[in-house]
């Protein structure tokens, strides 16, 4: 397994709309398997491929807390069904916004129908965390981040902190 890089917004690469996997096969999964060592060393619980520049429909989470067994999960294109009307606000971060948090409102409950690991056809409630995790990774794969559900002003501030400490890492003092 290989650690990469995960992309940091401004980058045009996040804003495309991934492509649908045709089938699972070794490929997608030492893809999955190096999304998934990608998160873990970054400490997120959860990564779409788009994040390490690949337009797949391909998420990895693992949303387990810290004292509990990895307990890491694998969706190839996949579908939300049955969103609920009531909504739950989570304070949410991503790998790709760098230190950079907001509360966003996202259905509290869902359905997901998914490809696994293998490829098997899959279906999955889910709610709490949990539903809110995989609606913001989805997001990822139509090219929305979360600052998306911001507020004009909130999501222009965060994204000048991110261009300016991105300016700096570009910078080499000798």
């Amino acid at each position: 397994m290989t650690v990469k890089t995960i992309l940091t917004e401004p980058n045009k690469i996040l804003r495309q709309i991934s492509l649908t996997v045709k089938k699972v096969e070794k490929e997608e999964q030492i893809l999955m398997d190096d999304m998934l060592e990608t998160m873990y060393d970054a400490k997120g619980i959860g990564l779409a491929a788009i994040q390490i520049g690949i337009p797949k429909r391909i998420i990895v989470m693992d949303i387990s807390k810290d004292n509990e067994k990895n307990n890491p999960m694998y969706f190839v294109n996949p579908i939300i069904k049955n969103r609920n009307l009531n909504l739950s606000k989570y304070l949410e971060g991503c790998l790709s916004l760098p230190d950079q948090f907001a509360e966003v409102d996202r259905p509290s409950t869902c359905e997901v129908e998914y490809l696994d690991y293998n490829g098997n056809k899959k279906i999955l409630k889910t709610d709490g965390l949990f539903a809110t995790c995989i609606q913001h990774e989805m997001d990822h794969l139509e090219g929305i981040l979360f600052i998306d559900h911001l507020s004009k002003l909130k999501k222009s501030m965060i994204i000048k902190k991110l261009s300016k400490i991105k300016n700096k890492e570009d910078r080499v003092v000798l």
